[in-house]
């Protein structure tokens, strides 16, 4: 990307700022919406991934609404330490996702602000909480289906983008012997068939291809590769520098791919592919109902996953691709379903012909795309660069 770019990406980094701010104070206790349109609530897994551009640019309105958004969210925490789905809702139970966002968040939160002990009460509980989502008593947590971001995609047992998740907090909060006790534990092999043997325990690495298996549990897992989960994995060091390396040159390959054979229109990763079609195994009823291929949460192009990908792919030290990334998504994120909007950062793109399918103006999609284009602006991973080298 030459400089020449700049200016288009700083006209979009301020529209995205615009955005932000218009989602500031929504319906619900004063706490910031998911979108402007549509999604009123105040959903904690958006608003916690969203705190990367408050966190990044150190904006004082976004940081005291992130600060509003973790305190509520210590106020509604349950008794046992779980973090509700709504930043609002102590009744609204249930994500995977919600209290490792928590804990990641609060203690970047705490190096950014240098307040060490920040909601350290609600923090303790949460990773008691973390601690019993361990089946096995391995540090590796599970998750029922449909119960982190995806809220359409069957992730059961041990999923990456959770453990992804643990993996990070883990080493934010200086649990070095839990960290490494993981990283151990989701790099043995998964087992994804008949011939797997209980006694083995089951990890995430895959032994042909470079990225995590998008879950395993037990002789059961999906093979399929996991855009969000794999680009945690290389922003938090999961991924050593060869396995990130070469797993963004076979994002690019087989991105090229499926533009050959017409199932994707952008230079940017769909969320999930293979898509799952008619006749896979896990192609359900209600995936043929909900998530088409290449749509919604089978394949869909979403923008804020794609930030994380510029991010990872800074991440893996190619810089040139990332400006490229960072090109391709300034002009997805202008597409709106709107025609009078400038800027859509729509929730999601069809894969096949990139066209928005969700919600203009979504909150994540607006704040990653501000800490994909800091990243490449300042050529590191601002906040994952201390996990990794923690």
């Amino acid at each position: 990307m030459t400089n020449d770019i700049w200016p288009a990406v700083d006209q979009a980094v301020q529209a995205a700022r615009e955005v932000l701010y218009n989602n500031m104070h929504g319906n619900y206790h004063g706490l910031p919406r998911t979108a402007a349109w549509g999604y009123p609530e105040p959903y904690t897994r958006d608003l916690l991934l969203s705190s990367l551009a408050a966190l990044v640019t150190k904006d004082k309105e976004l940081m005291a609404s992130l600060r509003q958004v973790l305190k509520s969210l210590a106020d509604n925490q349950t008794p046992l330490g779980h973090i509700p789905s709504l930043a609002h809702n102590s009744e609204h139970l249930g994500a995977s996702d919600t209290t490792p966002l928590f804990l990641v968040v609060v203690a970047m939160y705490r190096r950014v602000t240098g307040e060490k002990s920040f909601l350290e009460d609600a923090a303790q509980k949460a990773l008691t909480w973390m601690d019993y989502r361990s089946p096995e008593n391995c540090v590796m947590v599970d998750q029922q289906p449909t119960t982190d971001w995806r809220d359409e995609q069957w992730v059961p047992g041990y999923g990456l983008y959770v453990n992804a998740l643990v993996y990070t907090y883990l080493r934010l909060f200086g649990e070095r012997t839990k960290a490494s006790q993981l990283y151990d534990l989701m790099h043995r092999f998964a087992v994804t068939s008949a011939e797997g043997h209980g006694h083995v325990h089951r990890g995430l690495l895959l032994p042909h291809t470079p990225y995590f298996a998008l879950w395993a549990f037990k002789e059961y897992g999906n093979e399929r590769f996991d855009l969000m989960g794999n680009s945690l994995a290389t922003l938090s060091g999961l991924a050593a520098p060869s396995r990130a390396e070469n797993m963004v040159a076979w994002i690019e390959e087989e991105c090229e791919h499926l533009r050959k054979h017409g199932d994707l229109a952008v230079e940017l990763p769909p969320c999930l592919f293979p898509f799952m079609r008619h006749g896979d195994p896990d192609y359900l009823s209600r995936v043929e109902r909900f998530n088409p291929p290449g749509c919604y949460c089978n394949g869909g192009v979403w923008p804020f996953t794609c930030g994380f990908y510029v991010a990872a792919i800074m991440a893996a030290g190619k810089k040139r691709l990332a400006e490229e990334k960072l090109a391709a998504l300034t002009e997805l994120i202008r597409q709106a379903k709107d025609p009078d909007l400038e800027y859509g950062f729509n929730e999601w793109h069809q894969a096949q012909n990139g066209q928005p399918k969700g919600q203009d103006w979504q909150t994540w999609s607006a704040a990653l795309y501000i800490y994909a284009a800091e990243c490449v602006r300042q050529g590191s991973t601002p906040l994952f660069d201390e996990v990794r080298e923690s």
